[in-house]
């Protein structure tokens, strides 16, 4: 496709006042949309449209557009953040589709994730979860060398890989259970392989599993889907190393 060529693209988008009304899908259609921009640009052009008609434009979040924030909790045409593998709904750009494409986009599903509005999910049960245990203890004052604390090559390597969770709940919404094991698992997983994470080592699983539980996600069946819809691709490494830390917690405790 020629890069100043203009698409036109058929949406289908969830409207929802609130968690407590009905919400619909609601056809759109988004004129002169460049194949360079991303999907949350084509949303702008889209809420731009509707507010030149007096309409009131499509609520859905949105903040560093860099995946980074993982605020962006769009399920685009089934799957969550959209068909392109390892990126977030912001890193979609309109040139993975073609002119005249239909798509169908609706909010991050889950009885954790309460809609707050249109596209916009309450997913506070996260901060919750790291609330509970996901943290290291610090004295306060000047930090330490970094030298102080040596870290093994493959186990900061491996901390970082889980430390790229970005808490967007692509594996809740992926997930035919509603299971936060992948996000969980990855927080837990990457405080358990450095030193600072060592003090609070035995109660962090059991803590951040048992608030899990009172959020109401549900249980992992390992069926894969949390990996392979997460923009980070996190291997699911993280959902056995929770396992591990689970069950040496509890020996322990």
């Amino acid at each position: 496709m020629s890069e100043n060529k203009k698409m036109t693209i058929y949406l289908r988008v969830w409207r929802q006042q609130s968690v407590q009304s009905e919400g619909q899908l609601v056809d759109y259609t988004v004129k002169d949309v460049s194949p360079d921009m991303s999907f949350l640009e084509m949303f702008d052009v889209l809420n731009q449209q509707l507010i030149k008609k007096g309409e009131e434009p499509i609520v859905f979040d949105h903040d560093c557009r860099e995946g980074i924030c993982g605020t962006c909790s769009m399920t685009i045409d089934g799957v969550p953040h959209g068909p392109e593998k390892g990126v977030a709904t912001c890193q979609l750009h309109m040139r993975s589709y073609s002119d005249g494409d239909s798509i169908v986009v609706e909010p991050f599903r889950a009885k954790s994730f309460s809609i707050i509005k249109d596209l916009s999910v309450d997913r506070s049960a996260f901060d919750r979860i790291v609330g509970a245990g996901g943290y290291v203890s610090v004295n306060t004052g000047s930090a330490q060398d970094a030298n102080n604390l040596p870290v093994p090559k493959e186990d900061a390597d491996r901390a970082f890989d889980f430390a790229t969770c970005i808490g967007c709940g692509a594996c809740v919404a992926a997930c035919k259970n509603g299971s936060a094991m992948l996000f969980v698992g990855a927080k837990v997983a990457q405080l358990s392989l450095l030193p600072q994470g060592q003090a609070e080592r035995t109660r962090r699983a059991i803590n951040m599993v048992a608030q899990m539980d009172e959020e109401g996600f549900g249980a992992c069946s390992t069926t894969g889907a949390c990996s392979a819809t997460c923009p980070k691709e996190i291997s699911l490494e993280a959902i056995a190393r929770l396992n591990r830390e689970y069950t040496r917690a509890k020996l322990k405790s």
